[in-house]
C-alpha cells in the first residue's frame, strides 16, 4: 500500500485504534527534535505542544498589535481635539507639526496647499508655495498614502538639507472631494515608513487635516485653483 492509501484508511476508520490499542505502545516513530524513537502518544503530545507554542507566539502577536493600535487610537483623538480647538490657521499648522513631533516621533514633515488664489495671496506661508503639475497629477492619482523610500525630488527637496538623511516617507493627500494640497513625512529610519504597512490611519489623518483647513480659510470646493487677481 502507498502511504497516501494507508493514511486515508486511518482517517477514515478511527476505529482501528480500538481494536489494535496495543500497536499504540508498540509503535515507534522519530522524535521530531532529538532524532530518539518515541510512542504515538509522546509524539501527539510533542505535536501538541508546538502547535500551543505557536498559538501562545500568535496571541502574543495580537495583544502586541492591540496594544500598538490602542497608543495610535489616543494619538489621533488627542489630535482631533487640538484640531478641533484651533481658530487660525497659523495656530492650527504650527499645533500639527507639534502633534506630529511629540506624539508621533515624526520630526520631519511639510505640507503644501493649492488653494484659490483668494486664499492664499491672503496668507503669505510657506505652505502655499507653488508646486509643479506633476506634483498635482502624482496626487490627483494617488488612491491612499503612500509609504516607501522613493520620493520625487522636487518633494525631497522641500525638506531643505535634512533630505539627504530621511531614508523613507508618507505622503498624504489632502481632500476635500479633490485634492487641496499633501502632507510629506520623512524619516532617517527605512523601516518608519515601508511599502506594506497599513495606511488607515494616514487616511483619518489626511481627513482631518483637510476637514480642518477647510473650516479655518472658507475653503469652497467651486474655486479654480488658480483664480486670477480681483481687479
Amino acid at each position: 500500500m502507498k502511504p497516501e492509501e494507508v493514511a486515508f484508511y486511518l482517517r477514515n476508520n478511527p476505529q482501528f485504534f480500538d481494536d489494535y490499542a496495543e500497536m499504540l505502545a508498540e509503535i515507534r516513530i522519530p522524535h521530531p527534535y532529538d532524532g530518539r524513537a518515541i510512542s504515538i502518544s509522546e509524539r501527539q503530545i510533542a505535536s501538541l505542544r508546538e502547535k500551543n507554542g505557536q498559538l501562545q507566539q500568535r496571541l502574543h502577536e495580537l495583544i502586541s498589535i492591540g496594544e500598538n493600535n490602542d497608543a495610535i487610537g489616543e494619538k489621533m483623538h488627542r489630535l482631533t481635539v487640538a484640531l478641533v480647538s484651533f481658530n487660525t490657521l497659523e495656530t492650527m499648522l504650527q499645533g500639527l507639526y507639534d502633534h506630529l513631533r511629540d506624539d508621533f516621533s515624526i520630526s520631519h514633515a511639510v505640507i503644501r496647499l493649492w488653494f484659490p488664489y483668494e486664499i492664499s495671496r491672503k496668507k503669505p506661508r510657506l505652505e502655499f508655495t507653488p508646486v509643479s503639475d506633476a506634483v498635482r497629477v502624482l496626487i490627483d492619482n494617488m488612491k491612499r498614502p503612500y509609504c516607501g523610500s522613493l520620493l520625487a525630488d522636487e518633494i525631497k527637496q522641500w525638506f531643505g538639507q535634512d533630505a539627504k538623511r530621511l531614508q523613507s516617507f508618507s505622503l498624504i493627500p489632502l481632500r476635500r472631494n479633490q485634492p487641496i494640497g499633501l502632507l510629506a513625512m520623512g524619516s532617517p529610519s527605512l523601516e518608519r515608513f515601508y511599502p506594506d504597512m497599513g495606511t488607515l490611519y494616514l487616511e483619518r489623518l489626511g481627513e482631518l487635516i483637510a476637514s480642518t483647513l477647510a473650516r479655518l480659510t472658507d475653503y469652497r470646493i467651486d474655486l479654480p485653483a488658480h483664480a486670477p487677481p480681483q481687479s
